[in-house]
């Protein structure tokens, strides 16, 4: 990710940014929740059904994760 898109997205969740890049979606999509459920961290309505709306253009991708110590 070069800086101008990672300024753009600064603290925004994926209702608010998603990657410039269609190619990124599914990526952005698995790593951001990889990341929410390993960590542990609450999301709202809206950050919950954004990347399961990526994920059903997405097609098999799997999303993996080790919870946090």
């Amino acid at each position: 990710m070069t800086a101008r898109p990672n300024r753009s997205k600064a603290d925004q969740d994926p209702a608010e940014w998603l990657p410039p890049s269609a190619d990124a979606l599914c990526r952005y999509g698995a790593e951001r929740t990889a990341t929410k459920l390993r960590r542990g961290l609450a999301v709202n309505e809206m950050e919950r059904d954004r990347p399961l709306d990526i994920a059903a253009g997405c097609g098999g991708t799997d999303v993996e994760f080790t919870p946090a110590p």
